[in-house]
C-alpha cells in the first residue's frame, strides 16, 4: 500500500530548483499547553555521549563557510542529497475516529505540520492495541491500512540510520523513505522519544549513503544565517533561508524546551529535516510553527543539535533514553518569594514537593530549598534544573548548591534512573480518625486535619500531608490570597511541618506580632505542589 503511496508522489518527491530559495521546514503541534510532563528531560550530558553512531562527515568541507554575498547553490547542493522525505502509513479504524488524542501535544497556537496532507489524521486507532476481530465484512473494510502523513528527516551514516521526529512515525506500520535520486527505501524504527520528539529510522539493505555532520548550536548566535531543507506540503527537496531570532526558547511544550527559533519560511510536511548553519552542518531539527493560520508566519522552532545528540546516540545503541532523575517537584522563584526567602536575586529553582525515597529525599533535600547550581552549572531558570538534572549520567553523584535559611548549602546527591511508572505507592493510614473543622477566623477559612473522607472528597493524594481548607470568607485573608476550598496547607512560614490546624493559627499570630507582611506558604492543589506568598494584612 505504502509503495503506491510513495510511487505516485515521485514526481514531487524529486529535487526542484532551489535558486530561488522557497518553502521550508518544520511542524507545528496544535494543543494546549498541559504542561505535559513530559514531564520530564533528555538523558546524558551531551558533551560526554559517545556519538560513534555518527560518524564524521564525508561529504566537503570548505575552507571558508558559505556566505549569502555567494548564493546558497553550492551549500544545498552539498548538503541536499543526505535529506529525506518520510512517508507512513498504519491501520486506521474509521469508526474510532471521533475520539482520543494525540501522544505528543505543543501550546495552543502551533498547528500539525503532519495534520494535512492526506486530510485529518487527529485520532487514528493505535495498531499496537490488540483489537477484537471484526464480526462483519462491513466492519472488516473498516480496518485497511492508510497513509498517516508525510515528513522529512535527514540521514546521519552511510549505513542508512535516519534523524526525524517522533511524531512522524508515531503509530506508523510502515515507513518508506525517498531520497532526492528517487531511490526508495523500507525503514524500521531503532528508537523513538516522544518527551524530547526525536525518533532514529534505519533503513533496510543501506549502505553508501550520503550523511550529513552534526554541528554546535552553542557557537550559533542570534543572527546568524541558516538553512532548512524538507519535504513542505509533499513538495519534495525545498530549500528556504533565514536567521536565528532567538536561542533557548521556551514556549511551554514541555520540560525540556531549548528550543532554537528561527525566520527562514517552514511549513507542514518539514518535521524532522535539517537545520543547517553555514559550514553545512546540522545545528537543529525541525519541529514546529507558530501559525495561527496554517502557513508559515516566519516563526519557527528547531531542536538544538546539543540536545538531540544524546538522545539520538541513545537511540541508534540501545532503542531506548535513559535519564537522570533526582524526584522533586519545583517551582519558578517570583520577585516576592526570593524577598520572602532573604534571596538577593530571583535565580533558582524552589523546591515545592520532594518524593518519597528519591534520591532528594536520600540526600537530605527540603521543599523551601532553592536549587542555584547543579554540578556547577548555574541554574537561572526554573526550566534549567530538569535539563541539567535529565543530562546526567545515571548512577553517578553530583554537588548541588541550594539556598536554605538564608544561607547557601551543598549537598551531594546521587541520580537514579527516571521512573518508567510515575505513580506513587499509597503511604496513607486507612485507619485515621476523622476530625472536625475548625473555624480559624484569623485566616478567615474552615480548616481540618486530613481524613479518609475529605481526601476522597477533595481527590487528595495518599502521599499529601498537611490541613485542608473547606472553606474561606470572602473578604477573609485566607481569600485574599489565592487560597480555595480543597486546598492543602503543606507550609506554613516558619512551621514546614503543618499537621493540625492550630498550628496555622499559631504562625499567622506571630508573624502579625513580628509585624511581618508576608511569609510563604507552601500548599498542595489537586496534587499539584507550589509556593505562594502569604501577605499578613
Amino acid at each position: 500500500m505504502i509503495k503506491a503511496i510513495s510511487n505516485s508522489f515521485v514526481p514531487i518527491f524529486k529535487w526542484v530548483s532551489v535558486a530561488a530559495v522557497s518553502a521550508a521546514v518544520v511542524i507545528s503541534i496544535q494543543a494546549s499547553a498541559d504542561g505535559q510532563t513530559s514531564e520530564v528531560v533528555p538523558a546524558l550530558d551531551v558533551q560526554d555521549l559517545p556519538v560513534n553512531a555518527v560518524p564524521a562527515a564525508q561529504t566537503p568541507v570548505r575552507n571558508q563557510p558559505w556566505t549569502p554575498a555567494n548564493g546558497f547553490a553550492d551549500l544545498i547542493e552539498d548538503v541536499s542529497p543526505a535529506v529525506v522525505h518520510v512517508a507512513t502509513a498504519g491501520v486506521i479504524q474509521q469508526r474510532r475516529l471521533g475520539g482520543g488524542s494525540r501522544e505528543f501535544r505543543g501550546p495552543r497556537g502551533f498547528e500539525d505540520f503532519f495534520n494535512d496532507f492526506f486530510g485529518d489524521r487527529r485520532v487514528p486507532s493505535d495498531p499496537r492495541r490488540q483489537d477484537p476481530a471484526p464480526e462483519t465484512e462491513e466492519e472488516e473494510a473498516e480496518r485497511q491500512t492508510r497513509p498517516l502523513g508525510i515528513g522529512s528527516g535527514f540521514i546521519i551514516s552511510a549505513d542508512g540510520y535516519v534523524v526525524t521526529n517522533h511524531h512522524v512515525i508515531d503509530r506508523a506500520d510502515e515507513i518508506i523513505v525517498t531520497l532526492t535520486d528517487g531511490t526508495e527505501y523500507e525503514a524500521e524504527i531503532k528508537g523513538s522519544d516522544p518527551k524530547t520528539d526525536l525518533a532514529v529510522l534505519k533503513l533496510k539493505d543501506a549502505n553508501g549513503l550520503p550523511f550529513v555532520p552534526w554541528g554546535n548550536d552553542r557557537e550559533s548566535r542570534v543572527g546568524d544565517w541558516v538553512l532548512a531543507i524538507g519535504n513542505p506540503f509533499g513538495l519534495g527537496g525545498s530549500a528556504s533561508t533565514g536567521i536565528i531570532s532567538a536561542i533557548g526558547r521556551d514556549i511551554n511544550a514541555g520540560p525540556y524546551d531549548d528550543f532554537i527559533q528561527v525566520d527562514a519560511a517552514i511549513n507542514r510536511g518539514n518535521s524532522g529535516g535539517p537545520l543547517f548553519n553555514m559550514n553545512g552542518e546540522v545545528i537543529g531539527i525541525n519541529s514546529m510553527i507558530y501559525s495561527p493560520s496554517g502557513g508559515s508566519v516566519g516563526i519557527g522552532f528547531s531542536i538544538p543539535a546539543s540536545l538531540a545528540k544524546g538522545v539520538i546516540g541513545q537511540l541508534q545503541n540501545s532503542g531506548e533514553v535513559e535519564r537522570g532523575w533526582i524526584g522533586v517537584s519545583i517551582g519558578p522563584v517570583s520577585d516576592e518569594l526570593a524577598e520572602v526567602f532573604k534571596r538577593p536575586n530571583d535565580e533558582g529553582a524552589l523546591i515545592s514537593q520532594v518524593l518519597e525515597d528519591s534520591p532528594a529525599q536520600k540526600a537530605g533535600i527540603v521543599a523551601g530549598d532553592i536549587v542555584l547550581k547543579f554540578d556547577g552549572n548555574r541554574v537561572k531558570e526554573m526550566r534549567d534544573l530538569p535539563k541539567q538534572v535529565a543530562q546526567a549520567k545515571v548512577g553517578e553523584t553530583y554537588k548541588l548548591e541550594v539556598w536554605r535559611d538564608g544561607k547557601t548549602k551543598t549537598i551531594k546527591i546521587k541520580t537514579e534512573p527516571y521512573p518508567s511508572d510515575s505513580a506513587q505507592a499509597s503511604t496513607g493510614d486507612s485507619g485515621a480518625p476523622l476530625s472536625e473543622p475548625e473555624t480559624d477566623k484569623l485566616l478567615g477559612a474552615d480548616i481540618s486535619e486530613l481524613t479518609n473522607e475529605n481526601r476522597q472528597q477533595y481527590r487528595i493524594p495518599e502521599d499529601v500531608e498537611g490541613v485542608l481548607l473547606l472553606s474561606v470568607e470572602r473578604a477573609g485573608l485566607a481569600a485574599k490570597n489565592g487560597l480555595r476550598p480543597g486546598d492543602v496547607i503543606v507550609q506554613f512560614g516558619a512551621d514546614k511541618n503543618i499537621q493540625k490546624p492550630e498550628q496555622v493559627t499559631k504562625v499567622l499570630k506571630a508573624a502579625k506580632k513580628a509585624k511581618q507582611s508576608s511569609i510563604a506558604v507552601l500548599i498542595n492543589r489537586r496534587g499539584n505542589p507550589g509556593f505562594l506568598v502569604f501577605k499578613t494584612n
